[in-house]
């Protein structure tokens, strides 16, 4: 087990560290527009690599708050490694309720109008952030998944920024995408990230198709996969087929956060079989806030518009 190190700051009521930094201190816009082969790639390929987009100030602000988040786990996270074995692999999502950096990070960085421009969207809201950390020997793997079953979303305009806080190498465990399997008209069942989570019941209600073996699915298929810096951030659509291997490094760290974006095409989906049906995730939602019906857009406190900026 790892410790995570001290952070800067001030210790508030609950014991947890609250950060010195203003976000009005940090940048908020792009330092620069997207470019058109950037978009093209996202659209075509599933998956893009934009390089040098987050400043810096960001992702050392960020660093801190995760292990804060380490330090401190939240009531809905997974430890994904079993206690007998080395290294972390670390889940937690709904991070931004209860942590005024990573609320920041989702609403007054750059990232909002990264993800207008990439979706065309005329507003984005924000659906939930999800911590995932491979600390060094880590052995376990991320299963080949599709987000979109996960998620109780549909429409196109839906995507994911993974920004990552650490130098990312192959070996580390870098995120590898298959080109273009968003366009392939198929949604897989969803599976568990690690073993007795009490995730695959819930799952199996999702009555989506069962993935064939991943020999035979990645079989002649392109596989995209981008070692990063910190600036660095992977943009992919919630269909495309993605994972990852452990983190066998033993000087690098993997510390990365998934912002979830919602677009003008973006509507509630009543069916089964999601994660928001589990209760450790409810609770850390007020049930108002879920009282949506099928097709509504998903747009309250706790899901807010983050584009155009108020």
């Amino acid at each position: 087990m790892f410790r995570a190190l001290e952070p800067d700051g001030l210790a508030g009521e609950n014991g947890m560290e609250l950060s010195l930094n203003a976000s009005a201190a940090f940048a908020s816009t792009l330092p620069r527009p997207l470019s058109a082969q950037e978009i093209a790639d996202y659209r075509e390929g599933g998956a893009v690599v934009i390089r040098a987009i987050l400043p810096l100030e960001w992702v050392e602000r960020m660093g801190r708050a995760v292990d804060r988040i380490l330090a401190n786990p939240g009531s809905a996270s997974v430890e994904y490694t079993p206690k007998e074995k080395q290294g972390r692999y670390y889940g937690d999502f709904f991070v931004w309720l209860r942590d005024p950096d990573f609320k920041a990070l989702m609403m007054d960085s750059p990232l909002p109008e990264l993800a207008a421009q990439l979706m065309g969207a005329r507003q984005v809201s924000f659906f939930y952030d999800q911590l995932l950390v491979k600390e060094p020997g880590t052995q376990e793997p991320t299963p080949l998944h599709q987000d979109l079953p996960y998620w109780p979303v549909k429409g196109e305009h839906i995507m994911s920024v993974w920004v990552p806080f650490d130098p990312v190498r192959f070996d580390s465990g870098v995120v590898q995408y298959v080109y273009g399997s968003h366009k392939w008209g198929k949604l897989f069942a969803p599976k568990a990230f690690g073993q007795n989570t009490g995730f695959g019941d819930m799952y199996a209600k999702s009555g989506f198709e069962q993935m064939p073996p991943e020999e035979q699915l990645l079989q002649g298929q392109r596989i995209l996969k981008w070692e990063t810096e910190p600036g660095d951030v992977i943009v992919h659509h919630p269909r495309t087929l993605h994972f990852s291997e452990g983190n066998t490094r033993r000087d690098l760290r993997r510390r990365a956060v998934a912002l979830r974006y919602l677009g003008d095409d973006a509507w509630f989906d009543a069916r089964p079989g999601t994660f928001m049906e589990n209760p450790k995730v409810r609770a850390l939602l007020r049930p108002e806030s879920l009282a949506f019906g099928d097709g509504d857009r998903m747009i309250n406190d706790e899901f807010p518009l983050v584009w155009p900026r108020r």
